[in-house]
């Protein structure tokens, strides 16, 4: 999205000199760059609020196309480079940057016509796969008090399936962003949550839980939404399990906007349609220990996990809230080789992307995985939403801070 504002506090904006050409034009140059990396978000039905597909819109916004990527917060793309390979890497190179710059600078010329790139084709449905093997969905919108403290509502979706059925993607789409903070598909295989939907008594669908829990202890979970997060396929041969009879619990926070607001979430998923080989996992590495005082800029946590098996990891999901300011994850082995997993020094609460690994790693028993954060609870910081800072702990609420990397894995030998 092109969206914020041109500058951020703290961050280089100078561009390196590069050679580029004598004459930038629309067609020759400048599609190519926003086909391949703004397009796929600028587009309709996706997640920007403008399109840049064709010269006009490309020329409507260009002066905040040049402005937001010379700042480098477009595209927005966190991780460090040569930290971890990833799939999709969305960077623009220096040389990309000063042309989007110069064709500003010199007018917006379009160019031969002829010459400039078809843009990426237009998705015929919402979904981002094509139409989902299965929608789900409360039956009618969830009505939301205008202030207060954010909610939690867990909506119970039963399933009938007669057999295991294998999620290779899921892909969630909220009604309404404004409120929307972030979504979770949980699995409850031992119907905990029915018992606790007949016990609330608000006249709504599902039933609301404090603290961000699901009031039960899930069976297993397909992940999730937050802004900045696009549905992806599962690696051939992999997926997650949704055994008979087990009941979905679609987990939506609410952060209230000073009005009534109405929101209606759907997720939908796709069914694996060639054998599976391996189940697919999460592990949520969490610390808890979050106590973070006013005015401490450089606050650092750090979380160990040793694996208990042979294990294949695909990527990484960094989570913080408005104070975190750097996640960093590798894994060190039992030899003593050290293997980076991701590395952002610039969260943004906006941005909160999926990292998926270019190469799986593959890692013995007894690897130790480390993660390391760093929040900035200082008037200095203008993410802070609180002025003057206070003390932030442990919490799901927004204006609360979180220290979560999820990691997707497969056991390698899930039958020793």
């Amino acid at each position: 999205m092109l969206t914020m504002a041109a500058t951020s506090a703290g961050r280089n904006t100078e561009t390196p000199k590069v050679k580029v050409p004598a004459k930038v034009t629309y067609a020759e140059h400048v599609a190519p760059i926003l086909n391949r990396s703004c397009v796929p978000c600028h587009r309709p039905n996706e997640v920007a609020p403008f399109s840049l597909i064709g010269y006009d819109n490309a020329k409507k916004w260009a002066n905040m196309t040049a402005a937001v990527t010379h700042s480098r917060q477009m595209p927005p793309w966190k991780a460090v480079a040569g930290f971890g390979e990833f799939l999709d890497e969305n960077r623009l190179s220096n040389e990309e940057i000063a042309i989007l710059g110069k064709w500003k600078d010199s007018g917006m010329p379009r160019g031969d016509k002829k010459k400039a790139p078809a843009p990426p084709a237009v998705p015929t449905t919402e979904w981002t796969f094509g139409q989902p093997d299965l929608v789900v969905s409360p039956s009618k919108p969830f009505k939301l008090e205008a202030e207060g403290e954010d909610v939690y509502r867990n909506f119970v979706i039963p399933t009938n399936f007669k057999e295991t059925v294998w999620v290779t993607a899921m892909d969630v789409k909220p009604q309404n962003k404004k409120v929307v903070h972030h979504v979770i598909m949980f699995l409850d295989g031992m119907k905990a949550s029915h018992k606790l939907q007949e016990r609330s008594k608000d006249g709504q669908e599902g039933y609301t839980s404090s603290g961000g829990g699901t009031g039960f202890l899930p069976t297993g979970s397909f992940g999730g939404w937050a802004p900045g997060v696009r549905a992806r396929r599962t690696p051939e041969g992999t997926a997650f399990r949704l055994s008979p009879g087990t009941t979905l619990v679609m987990q939506v926070h609410y952060h209230k906007s000073g009005k009534s607001e109405e929101d209606q979430t759907k997720v939908g998923l796709y069914f694996a349609k060639e054998p599976i080989e391996k189940e697919m996992n999460l592990n949520w590495l969490f610390n808890f220990a979050v106590d973070i005082p006013p005015g401490e800029k450089e606050y650092k946590l750090r979380k160990e996990f040793t694996l208990r098996a042979d294990v294949t990891v695909y990527g990484a999901m960094p989570h913080m809230h408005m104070l975190g300011r750097k996640m960093k994850s590798w894994f060190e082995l039992p030899d003593g080789t050290i293997k980076p997993l991701v590395q952002v020094d610039d969260w943004d609460f906006n941005w909160q992307l999926v990292y998926a690994l270019k190469e799986p790693l593959k890692l013995p028993k007894g690897t130790k995985q480390i993660v390391e954060a760093v929040y900035d609870n200082s008037a200095g910081n203008p993410r802070n939403p609180s002025n003057p800072p206070k003390r932030v702990t442990w919490g799901e609420g927004t204006t609360d801070e979180m220290f979560l990397l999820i990691t997707p894995y497969t056991i390698d030998k899930p039958k020793e």
